[in-house]
């Protein structure tokens, strides 16, 4: 019989609710998938640009959630480590699937039509102007696979080189090549798509 003097599981703050939901309380795990399962999702469509897929891998996530939340310490917050655990799925799902990757090892140096060298893995400015989210969005998930993963990564999700290098098995030069190429590979799709529209 529960107690009387608990509060009812739609009334519970997150940290109460992880620590009912450690405990087995369904209904607490219901309500932290309740609070995360949008941006899961998202993370998981963004990464695999599937949305079957990610689908799929949004449910594989929370079942890990389910399995591993008595490991949660707290040492970071709770999204921070939901994320972490829900990018290693979709890594894991696309190491199987052994989707055609941008190798990782490619030079650092800017090919010949990207202009003069860059400050790699620093803030782009070019980016940062208001682009509807939508072309934004499409863009993204036109990426080549490698590059959506580490401009998601970083840009998206906040995480820094040395995280993504470590996530990735890659050094953190690799991890602010490939960035660079996400965001000049970016700008080419989004120049595209303003043209189009153009011409419309």
């Amino acid at each position: 019989m529960t107690d009387p003097r608990q509060k009812p599981s739609t009334d519970l703050s997150e940290a109460d609710a992880i620590e009912r939901a450690k405990q087995g309380d369904a209904d607490a795990f219901q309500v932290l998938y309740d609070k995360h399962k949008r941006r899961v999702y998202s993370l998981c469509l963004r990464m695999t640009a599937n949305t079957a897929e990610a689908e799929d891998l949004a449910q594989e996530a929370f079942l890990q959630l389910y399995r591993k939340i008595g490991t949660f310490r707290g040492d970071s917050a709770f999204s921070t480590w939901l994320h972490r655990l829900a990018v290693n799925v979709v890594l894991m799902h696309l190491r199987r699937k052994g989707l055609p990757q941008i190798s990782l090892e490619e030079a650092l140096e800017p090919a010949q039509d990207d202009g003069p060298r860059k400050d790699i893995g620093a803030r782009d400015l070019t980016l940062s102007g208001s682009i509807d989210r939508v072309t934004l969005e499409r863009a993204i998930e036109n990426l080549p696979p490698g590059y959506r993963l580490v401009f998601v990564l970083h840009d998206v999700e906040g995480y820094e080189h040395n995280e993504i290098a470590e996530m990735l098995d890659c050094s953190t030069g690799n991890s602010k090549s490939q960035l660079h190429k996400a965001r000049m590979k970016l700008r080419d799709l989004l120049k595209k798509g303003q043209r189009k529209e153009q011409i419309a």
